[in-house]
């Protein structure tokens, strides 16, 4: 099962005891995947149609708990392909409540965005990548959606794909806030879980690309001061350099692997890592001249 699937599982068991809130969740789940309209004797109906049985197990569960009206549920199924669609249908005055909900609750805005995700949600793989999102058919209805996600302090925000809008998140702490705010707590951990290891696993990689570039730094250092020592060698001598600089290098010929500090140890006359370092930069800079 998909992370997102996983987290409608989870969402679809969780029922509101507030008949406001049952309210707001239907309100989001019908106007993500269905329509309210009025039959020719002006009675509200309301038609859900999705391919995902949790959707229509929850919606239709929901109906029941709130409402002492009739419904329907029609089911399609497709042979070639092994799926299947749900057509979900109820009527009745008392649905004029869910058409009217009003969504300003705390509480409220938490089920609202629960049916959203439900209805039209999806997450990706959060070992692959941090993406959460909710598609709406109207530009109105993403406003009104991510308004109700931000008043939690997230930073929702609405991209055009094709002919939906879609609002979304893509920073893990963000994720994590709103899995919590539609109270999907065990894919909340779960998602945590996953998100440590990553960061452990980058933490780890970076401090080892670190210490890889620090080593290929040094070497590259010791093999030009040791080409310049030579050059020096070669072409001049060691004869005319003052004792300081003959002596750092000959030792930096002598141990051609040893650090700064280590060479600083090795001298005639022990110095730390700055005078060390003092000493090959002039060895370079009589190279360099020699060359030049």
């Amino acid at each position: 099962m998909s992370f997102s699937g996983m987290i409608k599982e989870e969402l679809a068991e969780h029922y509101a005891n507030a008949r406001h809130c049952k309210l707001a969740e239907l309100s989001a789940i019908i106007r993500m995947s269905g329509v309210f309209a009025q039959d020719k004797k002006g009675i509200c109906y309301v038609h859900v149609h999705t391919e995902n049985f949790t959707v229509a197990r929850k919606c239709f569960t929901l109906l029941r708990k709130t409402f002492n009206i009739g419904i329907s549920i029609a089911i399609r199924r497709n042979m070639t392909k092994g799926s299947a669609s749900y057509d979900i249908y109820a009527k009745g005055q008392e649905l004029l409540a869910v058409r009217k909900a009003m969504v300003q609750a705390v509480c409220c805005k938490r089920a609202y965005i629960r049916g959203a995700f439900i209805a039209a949600g999806s997450m990706s793989d959060p070992g692959k990548s941090y993406h959460f999102e909710i598609v709406c058919d109207t530009r109105g209805e993403a406003e009104y959606l991510k308004e109700i996600m931000n008043s939690f302090d997230t930073d929702a925000k609405i991209v055009e794909r094709k002919k939906t809008y879609v609002v979304y998140l893509k920073e893990g702490s963000q994720i994590v806030d709103i899995l919590n705010v539609m109270e999907a707590h065990i894919a909340l951990l779960e998602f945590e879980n996953v998100r440590i290891v990553k960061e452990m696993r980058n933490s780890v990689n970076r401090k080892v690309n670190c210490e890889t570039a620090n080593i290929n730094k040094t070497v590259s250092a010791a093999v030009r001061q040791i080409e310049d020592i030579k050059y020096i060698r070669d072409t001049v001598g060691f004869d005319k350099l003052p004792e300081s600089l003959k002596d750092v290098a000959l030792t930096r010929l002598d141990y051609p692997d040893a650090t700064l500090k280590e060479l600083g140890g090795l001298l005639r006359e022990p110095v730390g890592k700055s005078g060390v370092n003092h000493r090959l930069r002039k060895l370079s800079e009589i190279a360099v001249k020699l060359r030049d």
